[in-house]
C-alpha cells in the first residue's frame, strides 16, 4: 500500500461512514475543515448540475470544479507516460486527482485517502493557481 489514511476531518465533524470522496479530498487539498468543504461543494451543486439532491450520495466533477475555482484551483490534465496511464505518484504538490466515480488528495504523489486508490488510474487533477 501507497497511501496515507485521511478521512479529510470526518469522524471530527461527527459524521461516519466513508462516501463523500469529493468533501474530503477538498477539505485535505485546501486545508479546510471538513464542514466548510461540505458547505462549499453543497452550495456549489445546488446551483449547479447536481441541484437539490443531497451531495452525501456523491458528486459531479462540474460541481467540484465550481467550487475549487472560487478557492484558486484550475484543472489540469493527466501527465502522459510511456507504456501506462497516470497515476497518483506521478503528481507532484498537493492536488486532487479525478479518478474513474473518485475524486482523492495527493500530496508529492501519496494519495490522501480512506482506502488505497494509489494504482488507479488519474484522468486530471485540480491544482491550486
Amino acid at each position: 500500500m501507497n497511501y496515507n489514511y485521511n478521512d479529510g476531518g470526518r469522524a471530527d465533524a461527527g459524521l461516519k461512514g466513508d462516501t463523500d470522496c469529493g468533501i474530503r479530498a477538498m477539505a485535505i487539498a485546501c486545508e479546510i475543515s471538513y464542514s466548510e468543504a461540505r458547505a462549499k461543494l453543497k452550495e456549489a451543486s445546488a446551483k449547479g448540475k447536481l441541484g437539490s439532491r443531497a451531495i452525501s450520495r456523491g458528486i459531479y466533477k462540474e460541481d467540484l470544479a465550481a467550487a475549487l475555482a472560487e478557492l484558486g484551483w484550475h484543472w489540469e490534465s493527466a501527465p502522459k507516460m510511456i507504456g501506462r496511464k497516470a497515476r497518483c505518484e506521478d503528481l507532484t504538490g498537493t492536488v486532487i486527482a479525478r479518478q474513474a466515480r473518485h475524486f482523492v488528495a495527493v500530496i508529492d504523489g501519496i494519495p490522501q485517502d480512506t482506502w488505497d486508490t494509489s494504482e488507479r488510474m488519474v484522468y486530471g487533477y485540480w491544482a491550486k493557481k
